[in-house]
């Protein structure tokens, strides 16, 4: 693979991949490192917005000053992009709901991004048809092979090991020592 202008494309969608398939198992880790059961998940999305809000508010405004953006923000592309930002922030929500409701980063995250790029697949035609009016059955192989991977991985995930639990949740589920 080449670095060439032309694929730069490429390496920044495989460095989303590496983030987004880092994310839900470091935010399952933040939620049980919070040793709260009753709001650790609550108190890692809150941390994770403070991340956004370093990265995503704070950083993009140094790029764009840095860039010389004119700081104009047509309304358009302000509601599409904010309705896209409440769109991901209620997906991690979720995401930590799901965790919560026993499920695990294997599978919550497996489901996830399998199932992500059918929906983007079928809102995207949705949205901008293709030109032509019609779709190569390729398209509709991918889309299922897409969901038979996400079953798969989901389905026949290894079973986890002696997973060493938080201090805080091991004094909790520990038994009382009355010598």
């Amino acid at each position: 693979m080449s670095s060439s202008p032309g694929m730069m494309w490429l390496v920044f969608a495989l460095c989303t991949v590496a983030c987004w398939g880092l994310y839900g198992i470091f935010l399952h880790s933040g939620q049980l490192g919070m040793a709260d059961q009753a709001n650790g998940r609550m108190k890692a999305f809150f941390v994770v917005g403070i991340a956004y809000l370093l990265s995503a508010v704070i950083g993009t405004a140094i790029i764009m000053w840095l860039n010389g953006s004119d700081w104009v923000f047509p309304a358009k592309g302000v509601w599409w992009s904010l309705f896209a930002g409440l769109v991901g922030a209620i997906g991690a929500l979720f995401v930590l709901l799901a965790f919560g409701a026993k499920g695990t980063p294997t599978v919550v995250m497996s489901i996830i991004f399998a199932g992500a790029p059918i929906v983007n697949a079928i809102v995207s035609m949705i949205m901008h048809p293709p030109a032509s009016g019609s779709v190569k059955p390729q398209f509709f192989l991918g889309i299922l092979l897409a969901a038979l991977g996400g079953f798969l991985v989901a389905f026949y995930k290894p079973a986890p090991g002696n997973v060493k639990k938080p201090a805080a949740e091991q004094a909790v589920s520990a038994p009382a020592d009355h010598n």
